[in-house]
């Protein structure tokens, strides 16, 4: 299992949300570029970008910071936020991404997502956001009465095998993770995940390493990181098979 530091992007600044909420924003660097400089010179080998006014307004925001960062660190990022066409794709992957997450547009595009699987495959993630138990869209300003399972299992039918799934609920509010969601989530999944929300410590990731998830490929960290909850040495070296 991997560490994956987050950096979210909002007017230029990495920032992080509470619960999604974006009335409930700490500024933590001002910086993107060197928020991932300080993550990749702390050990990490691959980061998690998202682009937060791109989620609001539908369209990517922040691809000049992404060539940034992707440009200056010689580790994989993996962007998402706001990408709901295909030229937004391909531009996103111009911009150095090594994957790209989409969210919204997956879940209600069938279309668009079988163009895109169709075209850059195995560079696809699908987002799956939660709320109150059911899937948020639009930036996590919309709720759906879709369960998470049920996106997933359709997702599958459709060729994506690789997820993000966020339990917005815990996410910045370091209450660490639900292992019982996690375990769900990993009955649904037939390809690999990554689990996002409430990390909080070292703990944590070992809790989620002990599960023995083979489809569980990382844990994706942000406010923990920014508040030296734990290193990212640190967190490398918990999320290691022992």
């Amino acid at each position: 299992m991997i560490l994956l530091p987050a950096i979210d992007i909002r007017d230029g600044h990495a920032v992080r949300l509470e619960r999604g909420d974006f009335a409930r924003e700490t500024v933590y660097v001002d910086d993107p570029l060197e928020a991932a400089r300080s993550f990749v010179e702390a050990g990490a080998r691959t980061l998690h970008v998202v682009d937060l006014d791109g989620a609001r307004e539908g369209r990517p925001v922040n691809l000049e910071h992404l060539r940034r960062i992707t440009s200056e660190l010689r580790v994989p990022v993996q962007y998402g936020g706001g990408l709901r066409t295909l030229v937004d794709v391909r531009e996103a992957l111009a911009a150095g991404a090594a994957r790209v997450v989409l969210g919204t547009a997956a879940l209600v595009d069938v279309e668009f997502l079988d163009s895109v699987i169709e075209a850059w495959g195995v560079r696809i993630v699908v987002a799956v956001d939660v709320r109150e138990g059911h899937v948020s869209v639009a930036g996590w300003t919309k709720h759906t009465q879709m369960l998470p399972t049920d996106a997933i299992e359709r997702m599958q039918r459709r060729g994506v095998k690789q997820f993000v799934y966020t339990n917005v609920d815990r996410d910045g509010m370091l209450g660490g993770p639900n292992l019982d969601e996690v375990r769900g989530v990993s009955d649904a999944v037939r390809g690999r995940f990554l689990y996002s929300g409430g990390i909080a410590s070292v703990d944590d990731l070992v809790a989620l390493r002990d599960l023995r998830l083979v489809n569980l490929a990382g844990v994706i960290s942000g406010k923990a990181l920014y508040e030296r909850r734990f290193t990212v040495g640190e967190g490398v070296d918990a999320l290691k098979e022992t």
